[in-house]
């Protein structure tokens, strides 16, 4: 992954560091607003990456020690981590194997009288089946967050993901279609209130630093609660709000390099392709290939196949209840989620891709599908 970045974003923030305000200010603000009206979410809250959002969420819900949520272990280590940051347990829930995301199958069986959440990811961009899953949550009294880190731009029933559940957050790490550096958003819908996780991103004051600059000087903040330092600055929002503009065509791009790939590889034994599911489409922000037996390496051989033609890839998805940090963890069988791990590589994908790019990828890959070892 290469973020695309231009003269217009070093411009942005620029512009950010001449006007003195480099903090959260008034282009967090405008940010805020314009990621809001893209997706068609209620209200934005900028934070400082999408694992400080889902902490966020979690403590602004009051879940905490004794309860249980529910989340993919096919994710990055973070969908697992933020139910521990509040003292609640991960409970790991397998995925359907075409979208490697939940879904009332996998989630249904892990329900239990403690569970208050479902973190549901929409794991390297592809929508999950939000409505049924919504539906399954509501009925037993649980809360939908969800994790779309990797999957702005991308569309659930013909709209954007952002808006249909009472919390969506956004990561704006380098490795996603837009970037802010580091940074993230949480999404609110359906009454859930963004006032207090602002309150709570800068440690729960009731004044911000921006507003005391408009306020009297003697009227002090105060801090009725714990709170957190989960800020965005105004440097990294100029870059966000230009990384916006770009959405569209990001996604363009995208998902037309992706559909080059599937020419390129169809036919290729032992490789299975991503597509969009029925309800809804991908923006792509990773290309996962996941290799059958038939083969002709490993996952961690054809890595290794690629490396030494030059070519830069990765792992599909970590699986978080293989990690130590997780022995023990509260989950049942996970066959799906231990099979894609195994077997899933991630392939370049970048705006800039040019075809020669693609055609040294692909007949690197063809090339080691007729290879044995």
């Amino acid at each position: 992954m290469k973020p695309w970045l231009g003269p217009e974003e070093v411009a942005a923030a620029g512009e950010a560091i001449s006007s003195g305000w480099v903090a959260q200010g008034p282009r967090v603000a405008a940010f805020e607003e314009s990621v809001t009206r893209k997706v068609g979410a209620q209200a934005g809250v900028a934070v400082s990456s999408c694992t400080t959002g889902l902490h966020l969420v979690l403590h602004a819900l009051g879940i905490g020690s004794g309860d249980e949520v529910i989340t993919p272990s096919l994710s990055f280590i973070a969908s697992a981590n933020a139910p521990l940051y509040v003292g609640a347990t991960p409970v790991f829930a397998d995925v359907d194997p075409i979208t490697m995301n939940l879904t009332v199958d996998t989630i249904g069986p892990a329900i239990t009288d403690r569970t208050r959440a479902v973190i549901l990811v929409h794991q390297l961009g592809m929508p999950a089946d939000i409505d049924p899953i919504r539906e399954l949550c509501d009925a037993n009294g649980i809360v939908l967050i969800e994790d779309a880190a990797c999957a702005i731009g991308s569309t659930y029933q013909g709209k954007p993901i952002g808006g249909r559940s009472p919390y969506v957050v956004f990561s704006f790490h380098p490795r996603k279609v837009i970037t802010t550096g580091e940074g993230g958003m949480i999404m609110t819908n359906e009454g859930a209130e963004p006032t207090r996780l602002r309150a709570l991103r800068q440690h729960a004051m009731t004044v911000s630093a921006f507003d005391r600059h408009e306020s009297d000087p003697a009227d002090f903040e105060s801090y009725p609660e714990m709170g957190f330092n989960f800020r965005m600055t105004d440097i990294q929002a100029a870059i966000g709000s230009v990384q916006l503009s770009k959405l569209d065509q990001m996604v363009q791009r995208r998902r037309r390099l992706a559909a080059q790939y599937r020419e390129l590889l169809d036919g290729v034994t032992g490789v299975i392709l991503p597509n969009d599911p029925v309800y809804g489409e991908t923006n792509y922000q990773s290309f996962c290939i996941e290799l059958e037996a038939s083969f002709g390496l490993n996952r961690n051989d054809l890595i290794r196949h690629l490396h030494q033609r030059g070519i830069a890839s990765r792992r599909g998805v970590m699986a978080s209840h293989l990690e130590s940090a997780f022995a023990g963890s509260s989950s049942g069988t996970l066959p799906v989620t231990e099979r894609l791990t195994a077997r899933t590589i991630l392939l370049p994908l970048y705006h800039q891709m040019t075809d020669s790019d693609m055609g040294r990828v692909t007949e690197a890959v063809a090339e080691a599908a007729v290879t044995r070892v």
